[in-house]
């Protein structure tokens, strides 16, 4: 692991998040006992959108039970766990944090699906698989931490079946204008490298992918955050719910947020969601 990533890994790393998450679980009135998948989708999915933006991003990806799907930087698993339960097919999941990792498992295996999912620790610039290992993959804001793109996506493609469709959600660049920190994915802009549109297209195509459709959801995003931030405020003295994204954020959450609505909205960055088939 280089610098970098070891920086990446302190910035999301947390040994309380399982145990945070599951007072969070506990104070909403979940019988942990009697735990269903459904029941983690306010706190699963560490992207801009949440559930929505996941639902979205697969319901591009023609996926079937038979297919065996890679998502690169699983996070705690919540669209790993989405598309094993939508399409009953094999998921795995990588993460360069560890707390993440152990985390998915713990919340898997109570939700009893770790039949079909499995998770690594792994840099998703060296996967620890054979090539044309995949029918498909996903990604959710992942790559705005990682310098090297050309190896990211170089690897992808090889972990990749042909024809296989890789899907992507990440926040993009849309001008050179210094963004306000922190935000989400980093506290300075010392581990944030984020790409334009145009960018990330030749890269793809590079890598040996064809991209198949390019989508700007700047409006998903700015409903999100604003709903996110009425939700804090309608709580009481600008404090969340109980099970949240927040969870994940560790200190500072609403100022993260508020940053990331400002940049989108003075037009500096953009979610952007991709299509792209390799080829």
């Amino acid at each position: 692991m280089d610098n970098i990533e070891q920086a990446v890994a302190h910035h999301y790393g947390d040994a309380d998040l399982t145990s945070r998450i599951l007072n969070g679980l506990e104070e909403s009135g979940i019988d942990l006992q009697h735990l269903k998948a459904e029941d983690l989708t306010p706190v699963e999915e560490f992207h801009i959108g949440g559930r929505p933006a996941t639902a979205h991003a697969v319901s591009k990806m023609n996926l079937t039970a038979d297919q065996h799907v890679l998502d690169i930087g699983c996070g705690i698993g919540g669209a790993t766990r989405y598309i094993a339960g939508q399409f009953a097919c094999k998921v795995s999941g990588i993460d360069l944090t560890p707390e993440y990792i152990t985390c998915a498992e713990e919340l898997t295996q109570r939700v009893q699906m770790d039949d079909r999912i499995d998770y690594e620790v792994a840099s998703a610039l060296a996967m620890p698989f054979a090539e044309q290992t995949f029918d498909a993959a996903i990604t959710l804001h992942v790559a705005m931490n990682i310098e090297d793109r050309e190896a990211l996506y170089q690897e992808t493609a090889r972990v990749l079946k042909s024809g296989a469709i890789f899907s992507i959600l990440d926040v993009m660049k849309k001008d050179n204008e210094a963004l306000d920190y922190p935000v989400p994915w980093a506290m300075t802009a010392d581990t944030s490298f984020l790409k334009t549109a145009e960018e990330m297209q030749l890269l793809l195509e590079n890598a040996g992918f064809s991209v198949i459709e390019v989508e700007d959801r700047t409006d998903m995003a700015i409903a999100f955050f604003k709903e996110r931030l009425a939700a804090a405020q309608r709580s009481g003295a600008g404090k969340p719910p109980p099970l949240g994204i927040h969870l994940i954020m560790k200190e500072r959450a609403m100022e993260k947020f508020k940053n990331t609505l400002e940049n989108i909205q003075k037009g500096r960055i953009a979610p952007m969601q991709m299509i792209a088939v390799k080829v």
